[in-house]
């Protein structure tokens, strides 16, 4: 996985970018949407003790690991 401050360097256009290339692998936009919106909300919870930088909201944190785990498979395998 991604370290957190690997994440602080992405704008706001890379973002976009990486939406859109997980809502193309996606079969369902409404699942991939409301998968996305349940893992940055246990994320939230999760890591209450640790000082979220403003950048970095769990909703993009979650879109972007998603992305990662779809893109770069080994990294769940591990």
């Amino acid at each position: 996985m991604q370290n957190i401050n690997e994440y602080n360097k992405i704008n706001s256009n890379q973002i976009t970018y990486k939406t859109e290339e997980l809502l193309e692998v996606a079969n369902n936009r409404y699942k991939i949407t409301v998968q996305i919106a349940h893992r940055a909300k246990r994320r939230k919870y999760e890591d209450i003790d640790i000082v979220d930088d403003p950048l970095v909201k769990p909703i993009i944190r979650a879109i972007l690991e998603m992305v990662d785990e779809i893109t770069q498979p080994e990294i769940i395998s591990d």
